[in-house]
């Protein structure tokens, strides 16, 4: 796959949104998006009930709705994408999650419906696997909503390829719609391998993830596209994981080809995962960051860049 930057969609990145940012800043801060030519916005169910005092998602729900309701037409602007899958039954008891089951999607969804204020949304994601539930009834329960019109699309985020594609089957058996999208994390410089992640419940994007989205027409969106601000926050160091000589290599050549074409770090590392076809997904604390993220677009990689990315990795 080979398509210009300017192809793929900057995803706005919400899950700050009514907890670590506050509600006048996210609306800021969504308005720029906005003015600036973004579309997507990203939020979950369970956004973020481990910095809610309450102990359960929705703020970020929450204040995109009420964003919604001061801004008249706003909504035929964005595109909205939630999750189900994580938020806790029980406050502050992140292993009583609703899971997959018919019911807890349904709900999950009708519940995120209400905080938006919205009869449907663009994209309901699947936040995570539940081997607990039959897999077939969670793909029929996407469906019902889909059918319904509550929902206009479906995908999976952190499943592995197999999982996708065990659903994509299902679904084309019993008629419903079937996931079309891909959520995974992802960036530019890569963990040692067979390394776990410290952040629980992260899967990172693989070969297979790609190829299957290759052949089968899937949108790929990645999170943690930016790493917490490393690239350009010296007070913000990668993880223990990735430290290590291709990681090293891989920095030095993003701060040649950033300083080649006058771009940020940031910026070089989001035209780089559009390059790919990937639309990368961009948390914001600040007006500017967004600013930053949306310029990203003008950034032209050419082939040589990812070359070099390449063989620096």
């Amino acid at each position: 796959m080979d398509l210009h930057t300017t192809d793929r969609q900057m995803v706005l990145g919400t899950m700050d949104f009514g907890t670590r940012v506050p509600a006048d800043r996210a609306f800021a801060i969504l308005d720029s998006f906005v003015a600036g030519g973004g579309v997507w916005l990203d939020t979950a169910n369970c956004y973020s009930f481990w910095n809610d005092p309450e102990g359960v998602g929705g703020a970020s729900e929450r204040v995109i709705g009420a964003w919604l309701r001061e801004r008249p037409g706003a909504r035929d602007a964005v595109r909205i994408a939630t999750k189900v899958r994580h938020n806790p039954l029980v406050p502050h008891e992140r292993d009583s999650a609703e899971g997959l089951s018919e019911e807890a999607v349904r709900t999950g969804a009708e519940e995120s419906l209400r905080r938006l204020g919205v009869d449907h949304v663009d994209l309901l994601w699947a936040h995570a696997e539940d081997r607990d539930v039959p897999l077939e009834e969670t793909v029929l329960a996407f469906g019902e909503l889909a059918a319904k019109g509550a929902v206009a699309r479906v995908g999976a985020a952190n499943h592995p390829a197999w999982r996708v594609e065990r659903a994509r089957s299902l679904a084309r058996e019993r008629g419903v719609e079937p996931w079309t999208a891909l959520q995974l994390r992802h960036s530019l410089v890569q963990p040692r391998p067979l390394t776990p992640l410290a952040e629980g419940g992260h899967r990172m994007l693989t070969a297979e993830d790609l190829d299957l989205a290759r052949s089968e027409g899937l949108a790929v969106w990645s999170y943690t596209s930016l790493m917490w601000g490393s690239y350009v926050r010296p007070d913000q160091p990668l993880p223990d994981s990735y430290q290590h000589l291709g990681t090293s290599r891989v920095l030095q050549v993003l701060g040649e080809v950033a300083e080649e074409l006058e771009a940020t770090r940031n910026q070089v590392v989001l035209a780089w995962l559009m390059r790919q076809g990937i639309d990368p997904i961009v948390g914001a604390s600040r007006v500017g960051q967004v600013e930053e993220a949306l310029a990203a677009r003008r950034v032209r990689l050419d082939d040589g860049h990812l070359a070099r990315f390449a063989e620096a990795r």
